[in-house]
């Protein structure tokens, strides 16, 4: 039986609670890019950087990376 290719299909799926995968693709490389930057010109003060923290973390939730969570169980307000 040479020459038969046999693959087996993948269904993705949201990574279970807690897990944080890697962004193999970089689909949110540009937010992590600035949370990290933000991060660094504040002395790793991340109170500082909670609109960058937003922005990465709604990325990974829109691309998922993560499941999605409301706001407020990721320690943020609704409208902040």
């Amino acid at each position: 039986m040479s020459g038969m290719n046999f693959q087996k299909k993948f269904n993705t799926t949201p990574p279970d609670k807690g897990s944080f995968p890697l962004d193999h693709d970089g689909e949110c490389k540009t937010e992590m890019l600035y949370f990290m930057q933000c991060l660094s010109k504040n002395n790793n003060n991340n109170s500082e950087c909670r609109p960058e923290a937003r922005e990465y973390l709604d990325c990974r939730m829109k691309h998922g990376l993560m499941q999605k969570e409301e706001w407020n169980k990721l320690g943020f307000k609704e409208k902040e």
